[in-house]
């Protein structure tokens, strides 16, 4: 069953490219069993390279224990087919018509907030589910019908820092990030959480290519904040913290950051006494069934858990619930009545798939640096205590 692709005008010239032959996704496999194929697009090249690769070992471990090590349920055989975004929204979309064209019923993955935003009017257009993983933008919350997550949200990271620090009220926040998709959703949310009853928050937003940060860092000192809320991804982060401290930023306020990737531990340096981190997970810190089965596959793969481990391991729990409901045929509309409200037990504790607008309802955690240099956690936050507002599915 080959599905129809829907194209602007603008693209049609290009629908050549998406007609060739491929097995439907309800084919036989040489061994009788039934097929679905799911489309794995994200980053393994490009900034978010490092994102996309723990997305991928996280889903490869997923899958196996959602399916008992078979990659099968209920008889279907579910196949992989991974695609490299690099972190361009075009070649995103591009990637994710051919699949649609060669009747791929599932698209999974994305790194990037500026990928998974174009991709979900994609899905939408041509009713194939769409779960989108680390890309943190609240856009993709009540975009569409078919659009999931399965991982965090900005929102959840403002919550969580909306928890640590308690009472802010009249206070001046500035919130550092970078001025793009994944900086503006975090802007506009630490606005949407923290900018009321007498609260300031302004944003100054460097341009992602920057390498020279002096003049941000200094723009942030000038503001005079109580707090800054630092938001930032890439390669550029060592530079961000080394000039925040040079310039006297992480002693003039209360610094507030998400945790990030093993890698970038060492990148904090004298800053890692002097931050307030909140965390989306915090590796070898959950003891969940989900988190040991996680760790053993790994053990066999000499893998290492990290921050978007749980994301990729999610998104293959998902796959599987998909599977069940919608079969070898891949029927859109009943895979997507069983992820709303589908609640599951993943490597951080209790997950729950709002039904009202598909955000991923998970706990959250405050953790500190150890004097070894590793993070560990000091507070967990329920999934109630940091959950997004409720939108409408658009």
């Amino acid at each position: 069953m080959r599905r129809s692709v829907v194209l602007s005008a603008a693209v049609a010239g290009v629908a050549a490219l998406f007609t060739a032959a491929c097995s439907s996704p309800g084919s036989s496999t040489a061994s009788g069993d039934k097929e679905i194929e799911v489309a794995l697009i994200t980053s393994t090249s490009g900034p978010l390279a490092s994102y996309g690769e723990q997305y991928l070992q996280g889903f490869e471990a997923g899958l196996d224990h959602a399916t008992d090590g078979t990659g099968r349920v209920d008889g279907i055989k579910i196949s992989l087919l991974k695609d490299d975004d690099g972190g361009d929204p075009a070649k995103g979309v591009s990637l994710a018509k051919q699949r649609i064209g060669q009747g791929v019923p599932i698209i999974a993955g994305t790194a990037a907030s500026g990928v998974a935003t174009q991709m979900a009017p994609v899905a939408a257009q041509n009713k194939t589910l769409y779960i989108s993983g680390p890309a943190a933008t609240d856009a993709l919350t009540g975009v569409n019908r078919y659009t999931f997550r399965s991982g965090r949200q900005t929102y959840q990271d403002v919550m969580t820092a909306k928890n640590i620090l308690g009472d802010s009220k009249g206070k001046k926040v500035v919130v550092l990030a970078q001025d793009n998709a994944f900086g503006q959703a975090n802007a506009a949310a630490v606005k949407s959480v923290l900018g009321t009853g007498g609260t300031t928050v302004s944003p100054v937003l460097a341009p992602p290519s920057a390498t020279d940060l002096t003049p941000v860092a200094s723009k942030v000192k000038a503001a005079e904040p109580d707090m800054v809320f630092v938001a930032w991804a890439g390669d550029t982060a060592q530079s961000m913290w080394s000039t925040l401290d040079q310039q006297g930023v992480l002693d003039a306020a209360t610094v507030v950051t998400g945790l990030d990737i093993r890698a970038s531990y060492p990148v904090f340096g004298k800053a890692r006494d002097k931050v307030t981190l909140l965390a989306h997970y915090v590796p070898e810190a959950t003891r969940t069934p989900e988190a040991q089965a996680m760790r053993a596959y790994f053990g066999k793969k000499k893998w290492q858990e990290d921050l978007f481990t749980p994301d990729g391991f999610n998104a293959a729990q998902m796959v599987v619930e998909a599977v069940k409901a919608g079969g070898a045929d891949g029927d859109t509309d009943a895979m997507v009545k069983a992820l709303e409200g589908f609640s599951f037990s993943g490597i951080k504790g209790a997950n729950t798939v709002r039904a009202g607008d598909h955000a991923l309802l998970q706990p959250t955690f405050q953790a500190k640096f150890t004097t070894a240099g590793a993070p560990e956690v000091s507070r967990t936050f329920d999934a109630e205590q940091v959950a997004p507002a409720e939108k409408q599915i658009g």
